[in-house]
């Protein structure tokens, strides 16, 4: 019989799916429109789709963010994932290694990733609270090239098991300061601001993943396994991933890398979060909904149409690279103005 955390990880897979569309009802990205200008001044050819960040280098702008792991159930899902991240030659994150640093049962279901993948950078995940140990053993699982640590306190604070204290400065320190791989900072679907930015950036983080509100919703997730009391109107907690990358924006931060994820639906949504700054992007729900509802056949033919279809959004917008996507310019709805003029940004 599978531990409670295993149970909890294949909880967490049915009710994000159950919830899929409930929370994609309206599209943060519909906010940002972007400028057409008729005479790009170059050819499809040119576009080379590579990113770096730092020593990491990525093969496409977007790749599959942390979504599960832990279970029977959910390491044949990373399977199927990590045969289409190999085959499209996609970076991928795993969800959470917690489990597994807890559950020696739990690993081959985070490894089987790393086996399927065993030339595309693989990204572990683990808690801010894990010390340096935990998150060597958490990279070491994996053979990972980078390693993202995740800040979920609403998540935990709506889970009936969860955490209750979070003092998490000292760890990111020690985290960034002792690893010798890519630490990744990331929220879990509630936006970031830019007091937190500042302060990721302070402490030495050079890679931040503002993960706004608008993709998989772990707030309306653990309260439908809340059986205490009722915390639904946590569900709309946070900023989107538009606003999110203004707050960053706002950030001087030239040595920083900006990750977008959350609500990340359609490679125009990839195309849209470069242009307001984002270095990279990660997408979960999307794919996971893809991946279980239509096969893996629709998630391989989805991945290449992305592919080809950002390299043509590209040239459109006369860019050579994804970088140069902070030059095109974009109008910003009414609602993300005000957003922006009352946050100073």
């Amino acid at each position: 019989m599978e531990s409670l955390q295993a149970q909890r990880k294949n909880e967490h897979v049915s009710l994000a799916e159950k919830l899929y569309q409930q929370s994609h009802a309206s599209h943060p990205f519909d906010q940002v429109r972007l400028i057409h200008h008729s005479l790009p001044e170059m050819a499809l050819s040119q576009v080379d789709q590579k990113v770096s960040l730092g020593n990491l280098s990525l093969n496409a702008p977007f790749y599959i963010e942390a979504m599960t792991g832990g279970s029977r159930q959910t390491a044949k899902i990373n399977e199927r994932l990590a045969i289409l991240a190999h085959r499209h030659g996609l970076a991928m994150a795993t969800g959470s290694l917690s489990v597994a640093l807890k559950d020696s049962n739990a690993r081959d279901s985070f490894a089987i990733v790393r086996e399927k993948m065993p030339t595309e950078p693989v990204i572990a995940n683990v808690g801010a609270g894990v010390n340096i140990d935990q998150a060597k053993e958490a990279i070491n699982i994996l053979n990972a090239d980078a390693i993202e640590i995740h800040l979920n306190t609403a998540q935990e604070l709506v889970m009936p098991e969860g955490d209750r204290e979070f003092f998490w400065h000292d760890r990111i320190k020690q985290l960034v300061d002792g690893l010798s791989v890519p630490v990744i900072v990331k929220e879990v679907g509630f936006g970031m601001d830019k007091t937190t930015v500042a302060l990721l950036q302070d402490l030495g983080v050079k890679y931040i993943n503002v993960s706004g509100r608008g993709g998989t919703n772990f707030a309306a997730i653990e309260n439908r396994r809340n059986h205490e009391f009722d915390l639904s109107m946590l569900n709309d907690w946070g900023q989107t991933t538009p606003e999110s990358l203004l707050e960053a924006r706002s950030v001087k931060h030239p040595d920083v890398a900006i990750i977008a994820s959350g609500g990340i639906t359609s490679p125009l949504d990839v195309i849209k979060a470069g242009a307001l700054g984002a270095s990279a992007v990660g997408v979960a729900g999307h794919f996971l909904h893809t991946l279980l509802n239509e096969g893996d056949d629709a998630l391989d033919r989805e991945l290449t149409i992305w592919q080809e279809t950002i390299a043509r959004l590209l040239t459109l917008l006369g860019c050579h690279n994804f970088a140069e996507l902070t030059q095109a310019e974009v109008v910003l709805s009414p609602e993300l103005i005000s957003y922006a003029t009352q946050r100073g940004l």
